[in-house]
């Protein structure tokens, strides 16, 4: 199963007619990321509920700080009738640095995470919900059964997924990623008594596809500096980057010099954050993360060169493989 990220930073029609666009080329899912400083993430799936026929549609991610986990359940399950019952719920514990931006506190992300899932699907269920802070709080209308993914990184909230949600979204897009991440997730499940493979696990990847595969990984970069600036130490070890590298990437961006931060990426860091090249490239990176147990590969940011073309290309020759 293939999904597609869209980060709804050009405007909402746009997106609709890229998503049409994904559905047709054998997408199976859209992912909407929801960040306060892009069109919103409601109103950009309702817009897609009416251009699109069959995609199943999501956040990718919500959270519980800037939504209370009333107003994400009344959401989801609005975007769900208005679709014919093709919603899907991403849920993280967002990003701390556009919190603190936002003079919102990021206090306790596996509480708040675990409640707000709790709490969501009981008001789906048009439950009574007194966990959470609420206090006898319940939907006036009824919303079907709607999936909920989990936005997970560390292991503690990789656990938390496996215990509690239909599936996780990890942001990687490297196999050694998931060799980490999928026997945590199986051991939430067994803990919590669910079947392991009862949990959907997709791979959030950085993708980037083209028929020059130069182009490809150049496009990849900007991309990668972000995500190589914001893991943490151990995650870098992982895959050989040292902090300095690191560091040097992240002072670059915090100094909004982009061109130097694309600069200091290197061919290994392209390599281990991000699934980039010509469509035989991405097809062998697919196959090897299918391999560690992923059952959905996201096509996230930048997608390639060329959106449209790269979404053509991907349908053709990495999907249909």
């Amino acid at each position: 199963m293939f999904g597609i990220e869209f980060v709804p930073d050009e405007p909402v029609y746009k997106i609709g007619y890229m998503a049409k666009l994904a559905e047709d080329s054998g997408f199976s899912n859209v992912w909407i990321t929801d960040h306060y400083n892009n069109r919103d993430v409601w109103t950009t799936l309702a817009a897609l509920s009416m251009m699109t026929n069959k995609i199943s549609l999501g956040t990718g991610v919500t959270n519980p700080y800037t939504r209370n986990a009333a107003i994400i359940a009344s959401s989801i399950a609005s975007i769900n009738e208005l679709s014919g019952g093709r919603a899907i719920l991403g849920i993280g514990p967002g990003d701390k640095a556009t919190f603190d931006k936002m003079g919102i506190d990021w206090d306790k992300p596996l509480t708040r995470v675990r409640e707000s899932v709790l709490a969501i699907r009981a008001f789906l269920a048009r439950e009574q919900v007194s966990q959470a802070g609420f206090k006898g709080a319940q939907m006036a209308f009824s919303a079907g059964r709607i999936p909920i993914y989990i936005g997970a990184q560390g292991p503690k909230m990789l656990e938390l997924a496996g215990a509690i949600a239909d599936g996780v979204l990890i942001n990687a897009s490297h196999p050694e990623d998931f060799k980490f991440a999928v026997p945590v997730i199986r051991q939430g499940a067994e803990k919590a008594g669910r079947k392991p493979e009862s949990v959907q696990i997709s791979a959030y990847a950085s993708f980037s596809a083209d028929k020059d595969p130069a182009k490809a990984v150049a496009a990849s970069k900007i991309v990668v500096a972000f995500i190589v600036a914001g893991s943490p130490e151990n995650v870098l070890e992982r895959h050989g980057i040292g902090m300095d590298q690191a560091r040097t990437i992240s002072d670059a961006i915090a100094r909004y010099d982009f061109k130097a931060a694309m600069e200091g990426v290197t061919t290994r860091m392209t390599e281990a954050f991000s699934v980039s090249g010509a469509p035989a490239d991405c097809r062998a990176r697919v196959d090897e993360l299918l391999g560690t147990g992923v059952t959905q590969i996201v096509v996230g940011s930048p997608i390639g060169p060329n959106k449209e073309n790269a979404i053509k290309l991907i349908g053709k020759q990495v999907i249909a493989k």
